[in-house]
């Protein structure tokens, strides 16, 4: 019930747009009193520790409280594709995905939807929901939000994506990003702490952070692994990863200078900066058929 008065006058990232979401209001997602969501299926392209042999169970919410420019999923992210679920069926779609066997249920893009989450997890557990749960955000959100999520949430996967305020705003339209992931990032390792696994190798707590490697930003990259180690946790678990392509509004005439693949080295440079500044657990890929052979 605290959550859904936060739609009332909203606050539920560090937007803090303020409108009435409870009663049908919109401003920066897009999002209403209800969730939108895209899809929901088992995902096998996540970490090892979260797809396992079965999939990560993954809902994934439409409309985002960032503007990324370079978003590979934008239809998703800004265009709202996908339908509104009230809590009954957002529980019931979480269930879907348990009886199908997925390891957990991972909810992608939830920052602006939390009250809503929260709404629909009570009827899920009722009706048997036992898996772990996955926050998987863009990290910026807000102190309040996380703060409700404290012992529901098993597993938070932040993606931090820049350090400079400069870079943030010209990217992701928010100028406040890096202070608020900062916070979020923080929050999120005070609650549940490094990533643990169990006997089978999967996730069950802990935070999991990802840095998407970008053409350049070498100096930004390493201050955010810079910090890292040294205010979150030495041994936190990072996936550094390398899908970034050109999508979303980036092309010739706009944001040029992303226009482009990473250079040859540019992976190789982040891990061994990474390295340089402390972290030492990396995420690593494998095949799905070796990752849990001796399961």
């Amino acid at each position: 019930r605290q959550g859904l008065r936060y739609l009332q006058d909203c606050k539920v990232c560090p937007r803090d747009c303020g409108v009435d979401r409870l009663n049908g209001e919109k401003a920066i997602c897009k999002t209403g009193r209800y969730a939108i969501v895209s899809s929901a299926f088992p995902h096998f392209g996540e970490e090892d520790c979260l797809r396992g042999w079965s999939g990560s169970g993954t809902i994934f919410f439409s409309m985002c409280n960032l503007k990324c420019v370079f978003c590979q999923n934008y239809d998703i992210s800004q265009g709202g594709e996908g339908a509104e679920m009230g809590p009954e069926a957002l529980a019931q779609m979480a269930l879907d995905l348990q009886s199908l066997g997925c390891h957990n249920i991972n909810f992608v893009t939830p920052e602006h939807v939390v009250p809503q989450i929260l709404e629909a997890l009570p009827l899920a557990v009722q009706m048997g929901l036992r898996l772990p749960l996955v926050y998987n955000t863009g990290a910026y959100d807000s102190l309040e939000s996380l703060r409700l999520m404290e012992g529901i949430v098993d597993i938070y996967m932040p993606d931090f994506k820049f350090w400079d305020a400069g870079f943030s705003k010209t990217y992701l339209k928010a100028g406040d990003y890096p202070e608020a992931a900062r916070n979020a990032v923080r929050e999120m390792q005070r609650q549940v702490g490094d990533l643990a696994f169990d006997e089978n190798g999967l996730a069950r707590r802990g935070v999991l952070l990802r840095h998407l490697v970008m053409p350049g930003f070498a100096g930004d990259r390493r201050e955010i692994f810079r910090w890292l180690a040294r205010e979150v946790s030495p041994h936190l678990y990072v996936n550094i990863m390398s899908q970034y392509r050109p999508a979303g509004r980036v092309g010739p005439q706009k944001y040029s200078e992303i226009d482009c693949s990473l250079a040859p080295g540019e992976m190789a440079e982040a891990f061994a900066m990474a390295r340089e500044e402390g972290l030492y657990r990396f995420d690593e890929r494998r095949p799905l058929f070796r990752a849990f052979a001796s399961r």
